[in-house]
């Protein structure tokens, strides 16, 4: 999936935001995509492992509370299959208790963001991630 930045052109990396909730995907679809980012979304783990399969992302945001298999199952999948261990995850949750951001380190998540979204500081923090 292609999608067109700013100015006409085309960004050089791919998102996937991975989210059950529609305002939550597209609020952050809309901010990346302005920042030039090509952005793919799925509403639950299987939806997100097809995307996966056809269109390689460099990174994913990841929401932890998923329908069927969560984000950090979904993570630990990921990170232990040899083609998309590479891919950068960083976990993205309302439910940041104490102890949650350990579980999605433990996962092999890159990165934890909590909810709501910070879209000020969103893009500058999603373009630390890629530079790992």
């Amino acid at each position: 999936m292609i999608q067109v930045g700013r100015e006409g052109e085309v960004a050089s990396e791919k998102i996937l935001i991975v989210d059950d909730n529609a305002v939550n995907l597209k609020l952050v679809k809309v901010i990346l995509l302005k920042e030039g980012h090509q952005v793919a979304t799925a509403g639950d783990a299987e939806e997100a492992l097809k995307v996966i399969a056809s269109d390689r992302p460099r990174l994913i945001l990841m929401d932890i509370q998923l329908p069927g298999m969560d984000g950090l199952t979904l993570t630990k999948k990921l990170k232990e299959d040899p083609s998309t261990k590479g891919i950068v995850v960083v976990a993205l949750t309302a439910y940041a208790m104490k102890g949650d951001e350990e579980k999605a380190k433990a996962a092999g998540c890159d990165g934890y963001l909590t909810k709501p979204i910070d879209t000020l500081a969103l893009p500058g923090l999603v373009a630390g991630f890629l530079k790992r």
